[in-house]
């Protein structure tokens, strides 16, 4: 990882499949107009960060910008938890925590049709991915892959608990080698899941231990639980489940 300001100018790795995320957009204007090269530059201070995907026969780099915000900024592919705030006859509106609310067609489900849609009050809490965001545009969701017509775990969460974070420790939470989960799973069973737009949300079989998720979640976004010591965060869930 490297430091990177805005403006400055990223180059792309070797590989043939790269996925741009949060942070990169394409140069305002070339320093060689002859150039058929590609030409991306950081809207954001903070660390180049990337991350390989895919199989190793065909192997990809996913490249992103990790800075410290506050506010979600939507991306195209990101999966995000949104609160239904509207309906309305085409869908539903969502709040994602960025500037607008996002739009998720009633189609966009699977199995949804025009006669049989989804129906879902005010206040239901949803696990989707963003299909659309342009700068100027209020961002699309979808619950559905389009690519195989299901809803991949996509779709409404019932019950369980929303815990808002920052976005940091979001995609930390969804790094496959980031320890904190799978030190809580050999204590809480539970279900899971993470959006990249700082919040996460769990469903544990006792309301104990949703509590005692919830705490540990604040205390390691916060900075007091070190989240790679398995000792610290065994004895903070035994300490949160007295």
């Amino acid at each position: 990882m490297s430091l990177v300001l805005p403006g400055t100018q990223i180059p792309l790795p070797s590989s043939s499949r790269v996925t741009l995320g949060p942070g990169i957009a394409p140069a305002p204007s070339r320093a060689d107009p002859l150039s058929t090269d590609p030409a991306y530059t950081s809207t954001r201070v903070g660390l180049l960060s990337s991350a390989a995907k895919g199989k190793a026969a065909d192997r990809g780099e996913s490249l992103w910008v990790e800075g410290v915000s506050k506010r979600y900024v939507p991306a195209q592919r990101d999966i995000v938890l949104g609160s239904i705030i509207a309906r309305h006859a085409e869908g539903y509106r969502v709040e994602i925590g960025s500037a607008h609310p996002a739009a998720l067609d009633g189609l966009a489900f699977e199995g949804a049709t025009k006669r049989s849609k989804p129906n879902l009050k005010v206040g239901t809490l949803v696990y989707a991915r963003v299909s659309l965001a342009n700068r100027d545009m209020e961002p699309e969701l979808e619950c559905v892959d389009p690519a195989t017509g299901r809803s991949e775990g996509f779709g409404e969460l019932k019950g369980g608990l929303m815990v808002p974070c920052s976005l940091q420790l979001c995609r930390k939470l969804l790094g496959p080698k980031y320890p904190l989960l799978p030190f809580l799973a050999a204590h809480i069973p539970f279900e899971t899941a993470i959006g990249l737009n700082g919040r996460v949300w769990f469903k544990a079989a006792s309301i104990d231990g949703t509590i005692a998720l919830q705490r540990i979640i604040e205390a390691v976004d916060a900075g007091t639980l070190d989240a790679t010591d398995k000792s610290a965060v065994d004895k903070a869930v035994k300490q949160f489940m007295a």
